[in-house]
This record gives C-alpha cells, sequence and structure tokens, in this order.
C-alpha cells in the first residue's frame, strides 16, 4: 500500500509495532526497511518525514497485520 502524507508518526508506529510479524517499508530506488528493526526504524521514518515520503510503499507479512495498517491509515486520513 502506498503511503501519503503521515504527519501522525507516533501513531505509525505504533501501529507497526502492534502487529505480529514483520512490516516493512520500500522505497522507489528499492531500498527496503523491516520497521520491526529499531535501526531500520531510524532511518524509515527519515523517509517518511522527507519529500520522499508519498513514494513509499508498506507491506506487512500477515493479512491481520495488513488490516490492522489499513485501519490505521483510514484514521489518519481522517
Amino acid at each position: 500500500m502506498k503511503l501519503n502524507n503521515i504527519k501522525d508518526v507516533q501513531t505509525f508506529m505504533a501501529a507497526v509495532n502492534a502487529c505480529e510479524c514483520d512490516v516493512f517499508l520500500k522505497s522507489q530506488q528499492g531500498d527496503i526497511f523491516n520497521l520491526k528493526s529499531s535501526l531500520s526504524q531510524y532511518i524509515a521514518i527519515g523517509r517518511l518525514i522527507e519529500e520522499s515520503g508519498d513514494d513509499l510503499e508498506l507491506f506487512a507479512q500477515t493479512r491481520e497485520d495488513e488490516a490492522r495498517l489499513l485501519m490505521m491509515l483510514g484514521e489518519l486520513g481522517k
């Protein structure tokens, strides 16, 4: 799923941390960040805040985690 204008990074990361399996953020350049890794989180948050944040895609390993993230993204968009 494409990310658009994530302004509430804390809520976004809380949803990621609530996921049971790995969650990945992928850039257009092919960089893939595992958001369950603390080191990758720092890099990914920087990307989210940059102008290129709209070009990132979010992937979850399970349908349950994907549903959780979709729900969170819907709430952030309100």
